[in-house]
């Protein structure tokens, strides 16, 4: 009997599998790529392949769910523009927005005005002229910025992170925030589910026993292993806000025995550009929890003006209609004249990114790139080599970061425009994540960013393309099987 019914139960995977395969085909919409590496796993592992495909598989945009966070976000946003009087200034930059002509007035950037207006076409996000920047290089410089900003804090903390481990700077930083609820402050955190996995459930008791409140987006259950909350969100009282790659925990003060010094990049900012990452963390919250937020002023506060940098928020994931971000990465690269220069964790981007990439390299353009020589996950070192590789022969100069690991998302264009945010040049980062990124339309900012860049090479070690044609077969192996199974990563 036992026999029999284990013979059932493996018939009844086996026609699960056959279905999800036709389901991907004909159904699923994916990209040709990512169709064809979950059909060798479902026939590769044809009795499990399909609990992986409901783990990881299953398309955002089937989920209804997402499809209303898009509308209720749309609402949020006409909310907020309502907040302002007529002939506010924002609001006279939003009407600039709906002709592209001329909308960067900086001489030398006219050719990006169409950069900033695809961002107002693909998610009304608004160029702000009213911003000054501190940058940070690790995590060090970051959270003692951050700590004190916390401290000082009179009216709200709003923070939003992927990971917040219960280790030495989690409880920290815990502990500071029950201080300042005790004070009378208002104190909201939002982590993802997934990614703070490893975190006791106990660890925000004593938070909300004080009065803060802390919500978990998308708790990790089954069908949740995708569509993870990657944003890196804090905003402080509406003057002050925070967004990069760095999430809270030791590691990211370079405290991690595996890989030792953590290079990451984070942007602090004064200004108007403020205001749209408290807009995203009210957007992403009400999503996540029934208390919801309403719009207030207290949220919003009048700013004096504080410096010229142009920068442009710009959100992207299952919750948009586009994959902005990505979409943003492409359009640099193919405005790129001079340099492009990028640093990123994960190297594994769609056919497009990489094609543009090869393109501009075949053009003259100076792409160099920086990769992690230590991994955080398995495959992604030879999935990275392997598109490595495409660029290298196009001309391209690629480095793999040896002083420790390389988490930083940063891409600068001609010494003029960067970006700066959660994003990874990923298609997990593109399509399946939440994520958010500033785009900084500011020579000095960029200069700056490519001082950073230039010096980390002195830590890098150059991937020569006659060496790389040298690898083992082996390696070779590796790369293959990993860029076959990269869409998954």
């Amino acid at each position: 009997m036992l026999s029999e019914a284990v013979s059932l139960l493996l018939q009844i995977f086996f026609i699960l599998n056959i279905i999800f395969t036709i389901l991907i085909i004909f159904f699923e919409r994916k990209s040709p790529v990512v169709t064809w590496a979950w059909i060798i796993i479902l026939n590769i592992l044809p009795y499990f392949g399909f609990i992986l495909y409901l783990l990881f598989g299953l398309e955002a945009r089937k989920h209804k769910i997402f499809m209303l966070k898009s509308k209720f976000d749309d609402n949020l946003y006409e909310k907020y523009l309502s907040m302002f009087d007529e002939g506010n200034y924002f609001l006279e930059q939003q009407n600039i927005l709906k002709n592209k002509d001329n909308i960067l007035q900086i001489p030398g950037y006219e050719h990006f005005s169409d950069m900033v207006y695809m961002n107002y076409r693909l998610g009304k996000n608004p160029i702000t002229l009213n911003n000054k920047l501190n940058l940070f290089y690790d995590g060090v410089e970051k959270f003692n910025s951050l700590i004190e900003d916390i401290e000082n804090a009179q009216n709200f903390i709003h923070l939003q992170y992927y990971i917040f481990h219960d280790d030495e700077l989690g409880k920290k930083i815990a502990n500071i925030l029950v201080k300042k609820v005790n004070e009378g402050v208002e104190v909201k955190l939002l982590f993802d589910g997934m990614g703070s996995i490893r975190t006791s459930k106990h660890f925000f008791d004593n938070l909300i026993k004080a009065g803060g409140q802390v919500v978990s987006f998308l708790p990790p259950r089954f069908f949740r292993a995708n569509f993870r909350n990657h944003r890196k969100i804090c905003v402080i009282d509406g003057k002050i806000g925070y967004v990069g790659g760095i999430n809270i925990g030791d590691e990211y003060l370079g405290k991690s025995k595996k890989f030792g010094f953590w290079r990451d990049i984070h942007i602090k900012i004064f200004g108007d550009a403020v205001k749209q990452l408290e807009l995203r963390f009210i957007m992403d919250w009400n999503f996540a929890d029934n208390n919801k937020i309403e719009l207030e002023e207290k949220y919003f506060p009048k700013l004096e003006t504080v410096d010229c940098t142009s920068m442009q928020i710009v959100s992207s994931g299952p919750d948009t209609h586009h994959p902005a971000i990505e979409y943003n990465y492409f359009k640099m690269i193919n405005e790129a004249e001079t340099s492009i220069y990028i640093q990123t964790p994960y190297f594994i981007p769609e056919e497009s990114v990489i094609n543009a990439l090869k393109i501009a390299a075949i053009s003259g353009i100076d792409v160099k790139i920086i990769i992690p020589s230590k991994p955080d996950h398995p495959f992604v070192k030879w999935a990275n080599l392997s598109y490595i590789g495409e660029l290298l022969e196009a001309g391209a100069k690629c480095y793999e970061y040896k002083k420790g690991f390389v988490h930083s998302k940063l891409i600068l264009i001609d010494g003029k425009i960067s970006s700066v945010g959660s994003a990874n040049m990923d298609i997990r980062s593109f399509k399946l994540n939440f994520e958010i990124n500033s785009f900084i339309y500011d020579k000095n900012t960029t200069e700056k960013f490519e001082k950073i860049f230039i010096d980390d090479l002195n830590d890098c070690k150059q991937i020569f393309y006659e060496d790389y044609l040298q690898r083992s077969n082996f390696t070779k192996i590796k790369e293959s099987i990993s860029r076959l199974f990269a869409p998954l990563l």
